[in-house]
């Protein structure tokens, strides 16, 4: 008896975690598509390289 009660509260529990980690990964995603939106496109080589970004001068 005690058995089946922990492994049924184990099962909501991680149906919950996984439901939890599905609505963080669709809000992660429209954020993500709302930020390319409003950006406009960048090169690779300008968004990996942080002196295309800097605002310090060159030595």
């Amino acid at each position: 008896m005690i058995n089946f009660t922990k492994s049924r509260a184990k099962a909501a529990r991680e149906a919950r975690l996984r439901e939890a980690l599905r609505q963080n990964l669709k809000r992660r995603r429209a954020q993500a598509r709302g930020r390319a939106t409003d950006e406009p496109e960048r090169s690779e080589a300008e968004s990996l390289d942080p002196a295309a970004t800097s605002d310090k001068p060159e030595r």
